[in-house]
């Protein structure tokens, strides 16, 4: 044997054993201890993320259809109307004024101060006609309502799917203290994976 082979052989033995001696001697409890932090600190992250900022949700029913659908897993942000206002638009999960153990989910239609009026399914905000690319022809219902002013800090919510929504048309304006998030994202089913507008 030369002895460049006879040193690579020697070396490749000194590493068994000194693998060997690690495990015998508790030298990888380091690394373990090292494994357990930072698993430990990913799931505190994770937590204060859950808990603070964003929170999965179900979506339940078929009142936001199509851009939400029955049994659809969203994201949504907990932590966004502590930096910014609530905005037309914004598709905001909330606890149902007369059930707070029910949350729903709907589209912010009427701002605080604002006079909501509803024409055979049209939507007027003082006096002037909403645009709504959102709602599908087919899920518009056709119904009047008579116009309301939305009370201070209390927000005019409607379904997308109008002819099959419970919403600010039955019971009211949402109190601005009943939002507690903004949906921002589908996580389920994976073929409508991606951030809500």
């Amino acid at each position: 044997m030369s002895e460049l082979e006879q040193t690579a052989s020697d070396s490749g033995t000194d590493s068994s054993s000194a693998a060997k001696d690690r495990l015998s001697s508790g030298s990888m409890l380091p690394d373990l201890r090292s494994w357990i932090r930072d698993l430990s600190i990913s799931l505190l992250i994770a937590g204060v993320v859950i808990v603070f900022l964003y929170q999965p949700v179900k979506v339940e029913g078929t009142s936001m259809m199509p851009r939400l659908v029955d049994q659809e897993r969203i994201f949504i942000n907990k932590f966004v109307y502590q930096l910014e206002p609530v905005n037309r638009g914004d598709v905001v999960v909330f606890r149902y004024p007369f059930d707070q153990a029910k949350s729903y989910i709907k589209r912010v239609i009427g701002l605080p101060g604002e006079t909501v009026r509803l024409v055979s399914g049209e939507v007027f905000i003082n006096g002037r006609k909403l645009r709504e690319p959102y709602i599908v022809e087919e899920y518009r219902d056709r119904q009047s309502h008579a116009p309301i002013v939305i009370p201070p800090d209390q927000y005019y919510v409607l379904g997308d799917h109008r002819n099959s929504s419970n919403d600010s048309r039955v019971w009211g304006p949402v109190p601005q203290q009943y939002i507690y998030g903004k949906a921002v994202f589908v996580y389920w089913p994976v073929d409508r994976l991606g951030f809500l507008p």
